[in-house]
């Protein structure tokens, strides 16, 4: 397929997407977590420091050692408090680990889903055993070995067993505006799912039921946090900002304008010009430079 984008994605982000797999230290490859595109990778840190998470409606603030499970599927946020922050961190993804067959029951495990806990307070004793099994898999990412991928997926599965053993951390806060930060994940979720870098892969999150499903919440709770905190409602949010992405894309590719519907998750290009034209009052081919 013929195309002109520009939209660009870096060397880290395309040696993962290839491997599917990846494990660096922290204080060694901090530039790398700011450049991976985390809608596509689960992740599991293994950190030493002072810290804040915000992960969904709940805050966790954690001095010390912590072990932190990260969906690309919930937004969150990380603040470094401490001047050193030193540890491990795993991405890898869904199908990845779903080569194993004992891969589903894990990531639907509480330690990745919205209403779990994803932080976990790690003892000195448990922080020198994962620190042992993050080792293990940086070594055998560089090795020959024609069943390395199974081994290192071996390792994950340990991790995360190891983890559910474990009690789950205290610390947790219940956001002060529920309403504000169920909006605030909405909206990082939504813009997560840009941009579209490629046409033969189509925009999967389209409406609000969509959007509540990966939220785990009811779309009427959603739309009603969303209206009160905005003014504006989902559907209203999803819809401009496909219309913003329509617009990059016509300008900004040589994908035909059956393409870049497609891409936006317009099974038909009929479907994608009556929608453009109907929030635009212009018709797709108009907006070609």
């Amino acid at each position: 397929m013929k195309t002109k984008t520009q939209r660009s994605v870096s060397p880290f982000n395309s040696e993962l997407k290839l491997k599917g797999f990846n494990v660096f230290r922290i204080e060694e490859d901090s530039s790398a977590t700011k450049i991976y595109s985390r809608k596509d990778f689960y992740k599991i840190c293994l950190t030493t420091g002072k810290s804040i998470i915000h992960y969904a409606d709940r805050s966790y603030e954690q001095e010390g050692t912590i072990l932190f499970f990260g969906n690309p599927h919930v937004p969150y946020s990380w603040e470094t408090l401490s001047t050193t922050y030193v540890g491990y961190t795993c991405l890898f993804s869904e199908e990845f680990l779903q080569l194993s067959e004992r891969s589903d029951s894990l990531l639907q495990s509480p330690l990745f889903k919205l209403g779990g806990t994803p932080v976990l307070k790690i003892t000195e004793e448990q922080r020198l055993f994962l620190n042992g099994i993050f080792e293990k898999m940086m070594q055998e990412q560089q090795t020959d070995y024609s069943f390395k991928d199974d081994l290192i997926r071996n390792y994950i599965q340990l991790i995360l067993h190891e983890a559910m053993k474990m009690q789950p951390s205290e610390q947790a806060e219940k956001h002060a505006n529920a309403a504000s930060r169920l909006t605030s994940v909405f909206l990082e979720l939504l813009e997560r799912q840009f941009p579209i870098e490629t046409a033969d892969s189509p925009l999967m999150l389209t409406t609000a039921q969509q959007y509540a499903d990966q939220l785990s919440v009811h779309v009427n709770y959603l739309n009603r946090a969303v209206k009160s905190v905005t003014g504006k409602s989902t559907s209203t949010h999803i819809t401009e900002r496909i219309v913003n992405e329509a617009k990059a894309l016509l300008q900004h590719t040589n994908w035909n304008v059956s393409e870049v519907g497609y891409a936006l998750g317009f099974e038909y290009p009929t479907y994608f010009n009556n929608f453009f034209k109907k929030q635009t009052g212009l018709t797709p081919k108009t907006v070609r430079v």
